[in-house]
């Protein structure tokens, strides 16, 4: 009876800014300590829903920030530092290095905001791909952005998050000879970055049992704040 081939070594590497410097784009909603928490909560629930995720073999978390090193290593991540703090791309590469270093065979990238990701679309995703060479890019919810990458071997293109990072991934994977295959994730997609995106992110967890629950508490904090503060 012949054996089904032996799953791949995948790391999840996390790269995560410090959180006073995360979500300056929401800067006029929400005050800046108001904004570090939510980072916080975010990032907590994005490592909640790797270590959840079976196919996942170690969560690498790339950062400068000493609150999400201590957050992380309680939820069993290995803490990688990111001397550089030169942006989300620098940062997953550094990742990418240690991964190899460790013996992975695929990385999956994802960002420290997408608190509504869910472990089984994730386990879904990563029976994707075979453990040859493979690009699989997951979009954001406006399609030109790139919320994840699933790359095997780890190194197999460069990663370059960024506006239009969807078409430069797709760049990258046919200049290195490799078939991408694009991955529409629901709960993947919707990362924070405006406050448009903070109100889809509400609609959605409202409408939506479980999960995110450090983030769920953080937005019910918002909401009653709303509903307290007197009008002038």
């Amino acid at each position: 009876m012949a054996r089904e081939p032996a799953a791949a070594v995948t790391f999840a590497i996390l790269p995560v800014k410090r959180f006073g410097e995360s979500k300056a784009r929401l800067g006029d909603e929400l005050s800046g300590g108001t904004r570090r928490a939510l980072a916080e909560a975010m990032m907590t629930d994005v490592l909640m829903a790797l270590r959840r995720t079976k196919a996942i073999s170690e969560v690498l978390l790339v950062t400068c920030e000493p609150a999400a090193e201590a957050i992380g290593r309680g939820y069993g991540a290995s803490v990688v530092h990111d001397d550089a703090e030169d942006g989300q791309s620098i940062a997953a590469t550094i990742g990418v290095e240690h991964a190899l270093e460790a013996g992975a065979q695929r990385v999956l990238l994802v960002p420290g905001d997408c608190p509504a990701m869910d472990p089984v679309e994730l386990s879904e995703l990563l029976d994707l791909p075979d453990p040859g060479r493979s690009v699989v890019i997951v979009p954001d919810r406006h399609g030109s952005g790139t919320n994840a990458l699933l790359l095997a071997p780890p190194d197999v293109i460069a990663p370059a998050f960024g506006p239009d990072s969807r078409a430069l991934h797709e760049q990258a994977a046919t200049a290195a000879g490799v078939e991408f295959v694009i991955a529409e994730v629901v709960t993947l997609a919707l990362d924070v970055d405006t406050s448009d995106d903070l109100e889809e992110l509400r609609s959605v967890l409202a409408n939506r049992r479980g999960g995110a629950a450090h983030t769920r508490g953080m937005l019910s904090r918002l909401a009653n704040t709303r509903k307290t503060t007197p009008v002038e």
